[in-house]
């Protein structure tokens, strides 16, 4: 009977003492959970630094990118050569149309001269590219063994002809002087 009381009693001191053990080890456990949350805390603040630099990066560079471009065009705006834009033909042979008198031809200013500017292509221009397409025409279908040069000639005589006829047309019109 002692021995099985002894049996009993190491039996009981056997749980308490396991018992023990699983209380310490669940006291660890928690432990552990508590410092992996604490380095999954720190590492998620790592994140939120590095974005926040990536911004402040991305911002600066954006920056960056803008003054570079300002700068490229106050440098672009500055080595602009000027180009003149108008030229304006004044005759001086030619009588004013205006009101004013002869006073206002002799000044040179061509805003007092009452001559207009005709606009448009001239007959000139205009008999010169018939004549020439005319022509290269012409003398392709002349010239059967060889109408490129056929073209050729044809072209230049052609144009040579209607810019004559188109220089007397606008000589006739006044847009340019006649000869004297």
């Amino acid at each position: 009977m002692k021995s099985i009381v002894l049996t009993g009693l190491l039996s009981v001191f056997a749980l308490t003492a396991c018992k023990k053990d699983d209380q310490i080890a669940e006291k660890s456990l928690e432990q552990q959970k508590m410092e992996f949350q604490m380095r999954q805390l720190e590492i998620e603040k790592q994140k939120l630094a590095i974005e926040k630099e990536k911004i402040a990066y991305e911002s600066q560079k954006k920056a960056d990118s803008i003054a570079e471009v300002e700068k490229a065009k106050t440098a672009a705006a500055n080595s602009r050569p000027q180009v003149i834009r108008e030229t304006n033909t004044i005759y001086r042979d030619r009588p004013s149309s205006g009101s004013s008198s002869g006073s206002s031809a002799n000044n040179g200013s061509s805003a007092s001269q009452g001559t207009t500017q005709k606009k448009g292509m001239s007959e000139a221009a205009k008999g010169t590219i018939i004549g020439a397409v005319g022509g290269a025409a012409l003398g392709a279908i002349v010239n059967k063994k060889s109408p490129g040069a056929g073209a050729a000639i044809g072209g230049v005589i052609g144009g040579a002809t209607g810019y004559t006829l188109g220089r007397a047309q606008d000589r006739k019109s006044g847009r340019v002087q006649p000869r004297n």
